[in-house]
């Protein structure tokens, strides 16, 4: 048994984790450059916590600058366990109104001027993203969300997109119908990805927020009505929050998935043939296998 520690990813319009004992920012440096922010810290329930505003405190990051992976980095130099991951979203589907949160099990991965590995020449690694939520932190979600109130929807796949600027028409019917996204945001990836090569459990919460450009009763994504929209959810995503330690518990065992031991045959490059400037960037992320 291990001790739980989970790290929140906080993304627009949640900026801290209500009610911490202890809380203090931390400044965590690392090898892959600054994080986001300072990280907050503290307990909840008993529970250690840790929570990281992904587009930093006052909104300074856009989709595509932020530093995904001084974020995991920094969240598993910390002893993070699990990495709740919680987005504002827009929805392709009618039931997936509003206000509503989706529990999200898959990914498309449209996004492409970001780094996303920790690895590369000097020391190539391959992880498996077939299923790149952890069932087990999903499941302390959805209760979670339940629990307060909310309504959620259990599975989901999330298009990511590059940003900044929202789809246009022909894109967001082109995701809808021939792709069979169910919401679309800009930001979980490469975040999963790199959660999985740092062994940290991950789910994604998607609050929706609008219904993209596809809807005929919508039209285009009205800003104004995101924001206001993005409040409610912002308290309901804090409500979701303070639930998940007493769900989740202190005492931590092995992820009956195999996310904390996703690097365990992963790692191909030799050892006499490993880059020793990269293995020193890899000391918090691989540390268990190198």
């Amino acid at each position: 048994m291990t001790q739980t520690k989970i790290a929140v990813i906080g993304g627009s319009g949640i900026y801290d984790i209500d009610g911490l004992e202890g809380a203090e920012w931390l400044t965590v440096k690392g090898p892959w450059g600054a994080p986001s922010d300072a990280i907050l810290t503290g307990t909840l329930d008993g529970v250690e916590m840790a929570f990281l505003p992904r587009h930093g405190r006052g909104h300074v990051h856009s989709p595509s600058t932020v530093p995904y992976r001084a974020n995991i980095d920094a969240i598993k130099r910390l002893g993070c366990t699990d990495v709740i991951s919680v987005s504002a979203c827009g929805s392709f589907r009618e039931e997936m109104a509003p206000g509503d949160f989706v529990i999200i099990d898959q990914f498309i991965d449209r996004t492409f001027a970001r780094e996303k590995s920790f690895f590369g020449t000097g020391c190539v690694a391959h992880v498996s993203v077939a299923h790149p939520t952890c069932p087990r932190l999903g499941d302390a979600c959805e209760t979670a969300a339940s629990d307060a109130g909310i309504k959620v929807h259990r599975g989901g796949t999330y298009l990511a997109m590059e940003g900044p600027q929202f789809s246009t028409l022909a894109e967001s019917k082109m995701y809808r119908e021939s792709w069979g996204a169910d919401v679309i945001g800009m930001t979980n990836m490469p975040e999963a990805k790199l959660a999985r090569e740092a062994e940290l459990c991950y789910a994604s919460v998607a609050m929706i927020t609008d219904y993209d450009s596809w809807h005929p009763d919508h039209g285009e994504v009205d800003v104004t009505k995101i924001i206001e929209t993005l409040m409610g959810n912002a308290d309901k995503g804090r409500q979701l929050v303070a639930r998940l330690p007493a769900l989740l518990g202190a005492a931590r065992a092995p992820c009956p998935h195999g996310c904390d031991r996703a690097l365990e045959f992963a790692i191909m490059t030799k050892p006499e043939m490993r880059n020793a400037a990269l293995m020193a960037k890899l000391d918090a992320v691989a540390g268990r296998v190198i």
